[in-house]
């Protein structure tokens, strides 16, 4: 067990991962406050989970849905964080709280050609997708390698409302990583009977940034946690004892270009955030297309490429950012200045505002879905503004109504595209009068799906580690997913609980609907039925 008094920890980068370690530091290791110290390139803190903008227009680059079973590291998190409109409410409960009054159970999950609603509790799967289906459920890993998805499959399963529904839930491509779909499927087979409704999704009452990062910054500083903004960690020197005992002795810095180190004594931790999904968004307007960046500009890339090169247990991160056109997609946010849109929507999803998750266009050349959250969705939002966000997987094909890939379109004509999906281009001229579109690209979004093998993501704590652990979405935790923010949170817990040896702490087992009789049967009749 370490000295908390003495030690200082050191967190590179400022996203949920770190924010995470910090809490579990302070509540478990009993670290004083003023020795963590968060170190950030970016200007604002919280990572992935954003969401900035004025009535003028707002933005985020994407909304994590939660989920009840499993995610129990994040609900263990916040069921210490207060939030910030009353201390003696956990940001656990007023989430509770909120889904109580707004559960999710929509209507209209799937929309067809004409905006018609397509019947989307007939999953559409035949006999030989169910066979391929099970056969990918009882295969270990090390069969399955890097294979892709599209090896598993034949095409009618592609084709299929369930294969619609899923891969527009979660995000994921054709050419994904077969193993990541396995680990959904027995991660998130509780919801294979309500993929329709989605009515397992929980949400939080404002965007993630305002309902979980804030809440979770002011209460670290509150604590005596240092984040510190504009600093980029560029190297990190390690030693290597003849026991094989590694540790971090030096962070190398840039602060607005002038060159630091930070020494670390034997004391000291070091938590390491390796790369980025959102590294590199580009923001487009409403006469602007985003730009597509590729040149790694994102601190987090480069800092796992510099010390991947100098151990081969510390992954591969060209697997993951290799390829920027299986891992890109764009997303959108609509900042409505009227209810017209929205009171459109009402009448054809049956749906009020925050109760009917996402809305596929299952007919759509970019596979659009869009989601109208509760109003307000960010802080300080006006009761006349409204807001709702969407994304599109397919960002290189022709729109069906623009006659542009998404990857081309300005911010209007993703709002062209959208209005002609729904059927309301009869009330294209006063929705756009009224309305501003925020396009983000994001060249590394799904990189972490990317099809891969057993040693091309580091272990959270790596061999012979003692004072340093990695953490994010490309690290190696067995039986979790990546692209959650459970994935992140799980993986702060361990580092912290082993690196300090809480061996009287208990990290929440990975839970497995197989496990319930009750879940597993109606997940399987489901699927199977």
């Amino acid at each position: 067990m370490t000295d908390a008094q003495q030690s200082r920890a050191y967190l590179v980068g400022g996203g949920i991962a770190s924010l995470a370690a910090a809490a579990f530091l302070l509540r478990d290791g009993r670290f004083p406050g003023e020795n963590i110290r968060i170190l950030e390139e970016l200007p604002v803190a919280g990572g992935s989970l954003d969401g900035s903008g004025e009535p003028a227009g707002y933005v985020s680059r994407g909304g994590r849905m939660l989920e009840e079973e499993a995610y129990t590291c994040l609900w263990n998190l916040l069921e210490t964080i207060p939030t910030l409109t009353d201390e003696t409410v956990t940001v656990r409960e007023e989430i509770q709280a909120f889904n109580a009054k707004w559960p999710t159970e929509a209507k209209a999950r799937l929309i067809g050609k004409g905006a018609t609603l397509l019947d989307a509790a007939d999953y559409g799967l035949n006999v030989r997708d169910r066979l391929e289906l099970t056969r990918l459920l009882v295969l270990p890993e090390a069969v399955i390698g890097a294979r892709r998805i599209e090896d598993f499959f034949s095409p009618h399963f592609f084709e299929t409302n369930f294969w619609a529904m899923w891969r527009t839930t979660f995000a994921f491509q054709n050419w994904h990583s077969a193993i990541e779909l396995r680990r959904y499927f027995l991660r998130f087979m509780q919801e294979f009977p309500r993929m329709h409704t989605l009515a397992g999704v929980r949400r939080t009452r404002l965007n993630q940034y305002d309902s979980i990062i804030r809440p979770l910054r002011a209460w670290l500083e509150n604590l005596g946690v240092h984040i510190e903004h504009g600093v980029r960690v560029t190297d990190v020197d390690f030693t290597t004892e003849d026991d094989g005992t590694r540790r971090v002795r030096r962070l190398h810095l840039d602060r607005a270009g002038e060159a630091d180190t930070v020494e670390l004594t034997d004391d000291d931790y070091a938590f390491l955030t390796l790369g980025s999904m959102t590294a590199d968004a580009a923001y487009g307007s409403d006469d602007t297309v985003p730009e597509l960046y590729r040149s790694k500009r994102d601190g987090g890339w480069r800092l796992w490429e510099t010390i991947a090169s100098r151990a081969d247990d510390f992954g591969r991160p060209t697997v993951f950012n290799g390829n920027v056109d299986e891992a890109k997609w764009e997303s959108f946010t609509l900042t409505m200045r009227s209810p017209l849109l929205l009171h459109r929507i009402e009448e054809l999803s049956g749906n009020l505002p925050g109760t009917g998750a996402l809305m596929t266009f299952k007919d759509s050349n970019w596979l659009m879905s869009i989601v109208v959250p509760h109003a307000p969705h960010f802080d300080g939002q006006p009761e006349d503004v409204y807001t709702l966000w969407g994304y599109g997987l397919f960002v290189d094909k022709e729109g069906d109504f623009i006659g542009k890939p998404m990857a081309q379109a300005t911010g209007r004509e993703i709002l062209t595209e959208l209005l002609g999906h729904l059927g309301m281009s009869d009330i294209e001229d006063q929705v756009a009068a009224a309305t501003t579109t925020i396009p983000v690209m994001m060249p590394y979004i799904t990189s972490q799906f990317a099809p891969r093998t057993a040693h091309d993501r580091p272990q959270v704590i790596p061999r012979g580690a003692v004072n340093f652990a990695f953490l994010g979405q490309f690290t190696e935790i067995p039986e979790d997913v990546v692209f959650t923010v459970e994935y992140s949170v799980r993986g702060a817990m361990h580092a912290v609980y082993g690196l300090l040896g809480l061996n009287e702490r208990a990290i929440p087992g990975i839970y497995h609907a197989l496990a319930d009789p009750t879940t597993a049967f109606g997940a399987l009749k489901a699927a199977l039925s």
